[in-house]
Protein backbone atom coordinates (compact mmCIF):
# COMPACT_ATOMS: atom_id res chain seq x y z
CA UNK A 1 0.00 0.00 0.00
CA UNK A 2 1.37 3.42 -0.92
CA UNK A 3 1.65 6.22 1.60
CA UNK A 4 -1.32 8.02 0.05
CA UNK A 5 -3.43 4.86 0.25
CA UNK A 6 -2.46 4.37 3.89
CA UNK A 7 -3.37 7.98 4.69
CA UNK A 8 -6.72 7.67 2.92
CA UNK A 9 -7.53 4.40 4.71
CA UNK A 10 -6.46 5.96 8.01
CA UNK A 11 -8.82 8.89 7.50
CA UNK A 12 -11.74 6.56 6.74
CA UNK A 13 -11.01 4.49 9.84
CA UNK A 14 -10.81 7.60 12.02
CA UNK A 15 -14.18 8.78 10.71
CA UNK A 16 -15.75 5.38 11.38
CA UNK A 17 -14.17 5.37 14.87
CA UNK A 18 -15.74 8.77 15.65
CA UNK A 19 -19.09 7.63 14.27
CA UNK A 20 -19.00 4.52 16.45
CA UNK A 21 -18.17 6.68 19.46
CA UNK A 22 -21.30 8.74 18.79
CA UNK A 23 -23.43 5.64 18.24
CA UNK A 24 -22.16 4.08 21.47
CA UNK A 25 -22.93 7.27 23.41
CA UNK A 26 -26.42 7.49 21.95
CA UNK A 27 -27.18 3.83 22.62
CA UNK A 28 -25.81 4.02 26.16
CA UNK A 29 -28.11 6.98 26.90
CA UNK A 30 -31.21 4.90 26.17
CA UNK A 31 -32.82 3.43 29.26
CA UNK A 32 -33.50 0.15 27.45
CA UNK A 33 -30.13 -0.05 25.73
CA UNK A 34 -29.39 -3.29 23.92
CA UNK A 35 -26.33 -4.52 25.82
CA UNK A 36 -25.34 -7.02 23.14
CA UNK A 37 -25.42 -4.34 20.44
CA UNK A 38 -23.49 -1.99 22.71
CA UNK A 39 -20.82 -4.64 23.30
CA UNK A 40 -20.53 -5.31 19.55
CA UNK A 41 -20.08 -1.61 18.81
CA UNK A 42 -17.41 -1.29 21.49
CA UNK A 43 -15.59 -4.35 20.15
CA UNK A 44 -15.66 -2.93 16.61
CA UNK A 45 -14.34 0.37 17.93
CA UNK A 46 -11.41 -1.42 19.59
CA UNK A 47 -10.62 -3.30 16.36
CA UNK A 48 -10.62 0.00 14.49
CA UNK A 49 -8.28 1.53 17.05
CA UNK A 50 -5.88 -1.38 16.58
CA UNK A 51 -6.01 -1.08 12.79
CA UNK A 52 -5.43 2.68 13.04
CA UNK A 53 -2.35 2.05 15.19
CA UNK A 54 -0.93 -0.43 12.65
CA UNK A 55 -1.44 2.03 9.79
CA UNK A 56 0.09 4.89 11.77
CA UNK A 57 3.14 2.71 12.42
CA UNK A 58 3.48 2.17 8.66
CA UNK A 59 3.68 5.94 8.15
CA UNK A 60 6.50 6.37 10.67
CA UNK A 61 9.88 5.57 9.11
CA UNK A 62 12.13 3.13 10.95
CA UNK A 63 15.03 4.94 12.58
CA UNK A 64 18.15 2.91 13.18
CA UNK A 65 19.87 4.19 16.31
Amino acid sequence: MSTDEVKARLELLRIEHRDLDSAISSLADLSAADQLQLARLKKRKLRLRDEIAVLEDQLIPDIIA
